[in-house]
């Protein structure tokens, strides 16, 4: 089948004996309470998924197979005279959970080279849409026209076995994550570049082929989109993306469905706008200050003014952090090693500095300190990409990494449809005043 899937079947088929003896014994036990807060307020807390790629440590942050960003930096393989990681190597820990060798890294480099070609059609679809329309709504476009290619579509037409679904999906997954390189720098070329695209490189890495592709061709560049493909591609399985593309897979819509509609989710500006938000507000001050290089007292003053006009200060506080984001941390390391004179990247190091001690003082924010968001934008400007509405696609195809091995091992495993318990606020009612025992 192939070496890296042989791999995973192997994995899958030793994770589906383990997982049935744990339910047989523990079935019955609860895993959590749900309070009537919970249960109207986004079901925070609520646990009741299993992601099998990564768990998110509200001191540590994000581990991916238990292993940290700063693990993965010093263990994942790189690419040749590089000292970032592959997301290559990333997406193979998280689907097979070992780190990979060199060899398994680069293998799935050439697998996913070989898979990389986009149909026209593809482009043309694009190309239908006026070229105001935001870049992720032209990405989720791309990617729909491309569900014309999903194996697992065909598959289950055919009337394949349920115990094979895995096998479809796995490719699906394979094939769309090595072609969304190619669409989104085509959406950045037609949309900022003058519609003047440029061809794939074939000797090229997963990410220093979309910096290519994009027209970055500076070494450092390709670096940073390395770094930025590793720690954008998972967060666990409860963030609206992930859920997203989980929930729609569950329904047994195919991978390019179901990580359409996670895309959608990740459009949002409490998800995947994050980062543009933040480099917008970051304009928006040193514009109102007329200075490219504000004072620590500036940053104060205007971080004072934004909280006491009822917004937030984009880029900080975290639903299950309680620290520091490590994959602020790793940007900011990057930025110290390639861009330390950098006016906005210097910037943001001055906000770090401020906003934590204000959001602290006012006694009401769990979490003061920055998350992701609150870096990447100045580095993707330091290299020229200012068109921060772009930034989320960049992110939309990080995060394909971490939806779609997860969404191989929902079909591996044999994951049901999602389908949680509902009520009315009219059966609470019912509920408080004894009248109901709907959740008795």
């Amino acid at each position: 089948m192939g070496i890296i899937k042989d791999r995973f079947k192997e994995k899958a088929d030793a994770a589906n004996v383990e997982i049935k003896d744990i339910l047989k014994t523990h079935g019955n036990k609860k895993i959590g309470e749900v309070t009537l807060a919970q249960a109207y307020q986004g079901m925070r807390g609520i646990t009741g998924l299993v992601t099998e790629t990564s768990l998110l440590d509200a001191q540590e942050g994000i581990r991916f197979r238990g292993y940290s960003i700063p693990e993965l930096q010093q263990h994942l393989p790189k690419a040749p005279g590089g000292g970032e990681p592959l997301p290559e190597g990333l997406f193979y820990l998280m689907l097979v959970g070992e780190m990979p060798t060199e060899e398994d890294a680069n293998h799935i480099t050439s697998v996913w080279q070989r898979r990389s070609h986009v149909p026209n059609h593809v482009f043309q679809t694009i190309d239908a849409l006026p070229i105001s329309a935001h870049p992720m709504t032209m990405f989720v476009t791309g990617v729909m026209a491309l569900q014309t290619e999903s194996n697992f579509a065909k598959e289950y037409a055919k009337g394949i076995n349920k115990k094979e679904y895995w096998n479809p999906v796995y490719d699906d997954a394979m094939d769309l994550i090595a072609r969304l390189p190619r669409i989104a720098a085509y959406i950045y070329r037609r949309k900022y570049k003058n519609n003047e695209h440029i061809h794939p490189n074939g000797l090229l890495d997963w990410a220093g082929n979309l910096a290519h592709m994009m027209g970055y061709d500076d070494e450092s560049f390709k670096e940073l989109m390395r770094l930025y493909m590793t720690i954008h591609a998972d967060h666990e399985g409860g963030n609206v993306s992930a859920h997203t593309t989980h929930l729609v897979g569950s329904a047994l819509s195919d991978p390019y469905l179901s990580y359409a509609a996670g895309m959608n989710g990740l459009a949002g500006p409490l998800h995947g706008l994050a980062n543009q938000e933040v480099i917008k507000w970051i304009f928006e001050m040193q514009a109102q200050l007329g200075t490219d290089d504000p004072t620590k007292e500036q940053i104060a003053d205007y971080v004072q003014k934004t909280l006491s006009s009822g917004k937030v200060v984009p880029g900080y506080g975290h639903a299950v952090l309680r620290k520091t984001d490590p994959r602020f941390t790793a940007q900011m390391e990057f930025g110290k090693k390639h861009m330390a004179d950098d006016k906005l990247v210097n910037t943001v190091w001055k906000v770090y500095e401020t906003v934590p001690p204000i959001l602290e003082s006012l006694g009401k924010v769990k979490n003061p300190w920055p998350n992701v968001d609150a870096h990447s934008g100045a580095l993707l400007v330091h290299y020229g990409l200012v068109e921060y509405e772009f930034y989320t696609v960049l992110f939309a195809v990080s995060r394909a990494l971490g939806v779609l091995a997860s969404l191989c091992w929902d079909r591996a495993l044999g994951l049901p449809i999602e389908r949680p318990k509902s009520v009315t606020t009219d059966a609470v009612k019912k509920w408080l005043d004894g009248k109901d025992e709907i959740w008795e």
